[in-house]
């Protein structure tokens, strides 16, 4: 068999918009935010919540930063409870008691997915209004992965199911 490139093939057709919401605090890098807002892009993802100052870098988001729309809020907590309220299911991506691994879990298709800030995670504070918290297995060094690709993996799954 003989392949051949297909680079920036059109993206597949959804079916029906996805319902997924993905939020951060306040990151130390811009360059982690900016990869979220290209795979969310990637992903059909419409909308994000980030806190604090973004700037997103537009040669790594790519298209993504004209698709994906990105909300600027001084702070997660009410704007999380606002979420729920509208029947959103709040998932935070964290290492945690009680976490479930992606691989087991069943995402609701209106669903929150909450990252942590790459040095602390997600504050005690967030952590009590979460519906539920998974955390992706790690089989090496460092003991975590980066914000964006822990986000990468997650909204992927969210996907895949």
């Amino acid at each position: 068999m003989s392949f051949q490139h297909q680079r920036h093939k059109p993206p597949s057709t959804l079916k029906r918009d996805r319902e997924l919401i993905v939020a951060c605090p306040p990151f130390r890098s811009n360059v982690n935010l900016s990869r979220m807002i290209r795979m969310a892009g990637c992903c059909g993802v419409q909308r994000m919540i980030a806190c604090g100052r973004p700037k997103v870098d537009r040669e790594i988001a790519r298209d993504s930063s004209d698709v994906v729309k990105l909300e600027i809020h001084r702070t997660l907590p009410p704007v999380l409870r606002s979420l729920a309220a509208e029947s959103y299911r709040l998932v935070g991506l964290e290492q945690t008691t009680g976490a479930e691994n992606l691989h087991r879990y069943k995402f609701n298709r209106r669903s929150v997915i909450v990252v942590g800030n790459e040095r602390i995670g997600l504050s005690e504070e967030l952590l009590e209004i979460m519906d539920d918290v998974v955390e992706i297995p790690v089989y090496g060094r460092p003991f975590s992965y980066n914000a964006a690709t822990a986000a990468v993996i997650a909204m992927y799954e969210y996907c895949r199911q």
